[in-house]
């Protein structure tokens, strides 16, 4: 205790020009800016509108996914679209299951399914709860 005074008296006296960083506390790079919600959902849907092959559509659903964001519905949109066109009727449906495991709610789930619902029909697309329904 009478350490833990000391210190904490001896961190006071000092300036606070001269408090220094712990040394395994690194401080951020700034060398790399930050990319916007809207300039992630342009990169992706121009990335799924460009793929000409499963492999590329599939990276670029494991590259979007891995973010701490969930995708916007025009980037799911190509994406599925994508799916479709390398005729791949599977990754289209589990684009579905990754949203639902991306966002907060079953409420937030709902309302991806409800704007992308014309798309679906569109494409024929079922999600997963519709084609293994008890």
């Amino acid at each position: 205790m009478l350490r833990a005074q000391l210190a904490s008296a001896l961190l006071r006296a000092r300036p606070a020009a001269t408090r220094v960083a712990p040394a395994f506390a690194r401080a951020s790079s700034s060398a790399h800016g930050q990319e916007t919600f809207e300039s992630f959902t342009e990169r992706y849907v121009n990335f799924f509108q460009s793929a000409q092959d499963l492999f590329e559509v599939q990276r670029g659903l494991n590259n979007c996914f891995a973010h701490d964001l969930v995708p916007a519905p025009a980037v799911i949109e190509a994406a599925v679209r994508a799916a479709r066109r390398v005729n791949d009727y599977a990754t289209a449906v589990r684009v579905f299951e990754g949203i639902k495991e991306k966002v907060e709610n079953k409420q937030q789930y709902q309302a991806y399914l409800d704007e992308l619902k014309p798309l679906r029909e569109e494409l024929g697309i079922n999600i997963r709860e519709e084609l293994y329904s008890s």
